[in-house]
């Protein structure tokens, strides 16, 4: 188990960008290079969606962060 298993999912915008800004640090500290991130949704209609477009990007934000500990293994 590598330090970035150890992150937590992501449930908000400020924990996926500090989950983002950790991942990151970690692969350039390891020398890793990976794909960007998900960029953040510009579409969300703020109602409150089943599905909303946030709900989306921070499992797409936590795939990133599971294919990144797999560079790491």
């Amino acid at each position: 188990m590598n330090l970035i298993d150890r992150l937590p999912e992501p449930t908000n915008l400020a924990g996926a960008q500090a989950l983002i800004a950790r991942v990151q640090a970690v692969l350039d500290a390891q020398g890793v290079a990976m794909r960007a991130p998900p960029p953040e949704p510009t579409t969300c209609c703020g109602r409150g969606c089943n599905g909303c477009v946030w709900e989306g990007w921070l499992a797409a934000v936590a795939y990133w962060r599971d294919e990144a500990s797999l560079l790491l293994d």
